[in-house]
């Protein structure tokens, strides 16, 4: 037989055989893994995710959302975030609307909600009785149903498990602090199982 006859059948040997294993490797099955979880570690249908932020940002959603609100005629009125939280809006004073401004330092409490204590209070120049313009604001204030005011306590209760956020989200606030400029947040989102 010819050198040449024989290279070329021991060639096309090889690449049969080759082309056989190639095939049985593609058809062989997979080998089974281990079944992923889908309800995480079984204690909760809730994921938790950790967000931190800063004033700014957080600013810029609070516009954005009272933005959406005076847009449907529900809120007259601004929050912004520096060294403590301040509030400028408007109230029903002797059959006219006079601005006001209100300052409150906020705290966490261990359910992940907000309370705000009043620091100051003034209608124009005007300094009047926190508990006083507190109730006026109760009365006439159009605020969020998740926000409270809790005129004898000169407190603002900010109830962040009230708030509707989309598909069963949640929200709770783990760090508020303002003068250091460091805000936690924790969003709990469903998980199905």
């Amino acid at each position: 037989m010819n050198k040449w006859k024989l290279a070329f059948f021991a060639l096309l040997g090889a690449l049969v055989i080759g082309a056989g294993i190639l095939v049985t490797m593609i058809l062989a099955p997979v080998e089974d893994g281990k079944e992923i979880s889908r309800s995480g570690n079984g204690k909760s249908d809730t994921v938790k995710l950790h967000v931190r932020t800063n004033k700014d940002d957080l600013n810029r959603v609070i516009s954005h959302y009272l933005a959406e609100e005076s847009e449907k005629g529900s809120v007259d009125y601004q929050v912004n975030l520096n060294e403590d939280v301040e509030f400028y809006g408007t109230i029903p004073l002797f059959k006219e609307r006079a601005r006001i401004k209100a300052t409150f330092e906020p705290s966490t409490m261990d359910n992940g909600d907000i309370v705000l204590r009043q620091k100051s209070l003034s209608v124009g120049n005007l300094h009047l009785p926190v508990s006083y313009m507190l109730r006026l604001l109760h009365r006439n204030g159009q605020l969020p149903k998740f926000v409270h005011i809790q005129p004898d306590e000169e407190t603002i209760y900010v109830s962040l498990k009230e708030i509707e956020l989309k598909r069963g989200a949640g929200i709770r606030a783990e760090k508020f602090d303002l003068k250091e400029d460091n805000i936690a947040f924790t969003l709990l989102l469903p998980a199905k199982k």
